[in-house]
């Protein structure tokens, strides 16, 4: 009993903290994944960058395409149980609630890669053909790659719920720079060829775990092992009554209510990598690999900043769980106002520099294959990315807020209007279509998401 006393005086003083310094909190947090996750952006622009000068043109496109489809399937299956983890975490951190089930989201995520998985192998000739030329190893690497991210995207749930940043920025940069050591030894000689990158895919999610055992070890020896368990661990009778049905309450909600945010987070994930990836989908489908490569190199512009924002979506969702849980009002509106200010003074500064050298270093870092950056095209596709990274950040906002499924008919909408959009031949040029998409489809996004945001509680 007396462990117990002292495991919840521990987890009470910690929301306590938490509450007193929330906004040192969540500054110094996204400062420390920025670094990590900064440097995971130019590391994964290194390795794509390193493919694209040791493949030809149509064996970088099937590598980037590889990596189109990983990113959307990692995105959809498992970044809903990141994010479900971080809310009910956080939420419950800031109630001075012991204990975090974790059980149900484990058994949404693994019914997510049971899905996968088989849908994978019954249409194993069909991806081996249509999207990889028949190369087995590629579909190979995306399976055992797709699988092994389970783990790992479960860890960043747990770890930001518990905002343990510092791991968490070590797990996808140990992720990122294992990824890129294959490419560089396809560049110095070691090895050589398609295989011999892309495997780095599949490789890196099982480095990234290193970092798990640490994680855990600090929970176990700081007197907070209940943190682990499935079910919350308060004895219900010795806190009586009223503890006893908060806790039956939040208990009801992560497990009535865990798959509902879960499967629109889901819709918004997949509707975001519509926005990312079916651009290069559609154009491979009707213009070949190598188009879909360049495509693929234009929306860098996008995919780089996007995954340096994730320091920012990490962190903001549960600080905004914990002051929505709190009812500071205030200090809600605050983050959101400020961090979309420093994504507008970030966009800015992209598209004037795009506007200014943009061609040239885009010619430089992934070599001309023959097609041609318009410095116009890019802009605009730095503005639509500002839109988009304002759109991320509103959507935490709705889902601290518990609106997780309006949110979701905002991202439905704008993906669907922007595969519509690159269907129909109303522009003749591939590359214009998609930037020009790209960037009304980010526009409404962000318009939709921020009339959510104003709506009275």
């Amino acid at each position: 009993m007396s462990g117990s006393a002292a495991s919840e005086t521990s987890d009470s003083a910690a929301p306590q903290d938490g509450a007193a310094g929330g906004d040192q909190s969540y500054g110094s947090g996204a400062r420390i994944l920025t670094v990590g996750i900064a440097s995971t952006g130019v590391f994964t622009f290194l390795y794509l960058s390193l493919a694209s000068q040791q493949l030809g043109s149509k064996a970088y496109g099937q590598v980037s395409l590889l990596w189109s489809v990983m990113y959307v399937i990692l995105s959809v299956i498992y970044r809903p149980i990141e994010q479900l983890l971080s809310r009910t975490i956080a939420d419950r951190r800031a109630r001075g609630l012991e204990g975090h089930p974790l059980r149900v989201p484990a058994t949404i995520q693994l019914t997510f890669a049971l899905l996968f998985l088989a849908i994978a192998l019954a249409l194993r000739p069909q991806i081996e053909t249509h999207l990889f030329g028949g190369s087995s190893v590629l579909y190979w690497i995306l399976v055992v790659g797709v699988l092994a991210y389970g783990g790992s995207y479960f860890a960043r749930g747990w770890l930001a719920g518990h905002q343990r940043f510092g791991l968490y920025g070590g797990l996808v940069f140990l992720e990122s720079t294992s990824r890129l050591l294959f490419a560089v030894a396809a560049t110095i000689g070691i090895t050589a060829g398609q295989s011999a990158i892309a495997v780095g895919m599949a490789v890196a999610p099982f480095v990234s775990l290193v970092v798990v055992p640490f994680a855990f070890g600090r929970v176990t020896h700081g007197g907070a092992s209940a943190a682990l368990r499935n079910a919350p661990t308060l004895d219900a009778a010795a806190e009586g009554p009223a503890h006893a049905e908060i806790e039956e309450a939040v208990g009801d909600l992560s497990i009535h209510r865990g798959s509902q945010f879960a499967i629109a987070v889901f819709a918004i994930m997949l509707s975001e990598q519509a926005l990312m990836n079916a651009a290069v989908l559609i154009v491979n489908a009707k213009a070949g690999a190598a188009l879909a490569g360049f495509v693929f190199n234009v929306l860098m512009i996008v995919r780089a900043p996007l995954q340096l924002f994730q320091a920012i979506q990490t962190s903001i969702l549960p600080h905004l769980a914990g002051l929505e849980a709190r009812g500071s009002a205030e200090q809600f509106s605050r983050a959101i106002r400020q961090t979309v200010l420093v994504i507008a003074g970030f966009a800015g500064a992209c598209a004037l520099g795009l506007l200014a050298i943009g061609p040239a270093v885009m010619t430089a870092v992934f070599r001309d294959k023959g097609f041609i950056y318009e410095r116009g095209g890019l802009a605009l596709v730095a503005i639509g990315m500002g839109f988009h990274l304002v759109a991320g950040t509103l959507n935490q906002a709705a889902l601290a807020r518990q609106r997780a499924g309006l949110a979701a008919c905002a991202w439905l909408l704008s993906a669907a209007l922007f595969v519509g959009w690159m269907l129909t031949p109303i522009v003749s040029s591939e590359v214009l279509r998609v930037e020009t998409g790209y960037f009304g489809a980010a526009f409404l996004l962000s318009g939709l998401l921020f009339l959510l945001y104003r709506r009275p509680a």
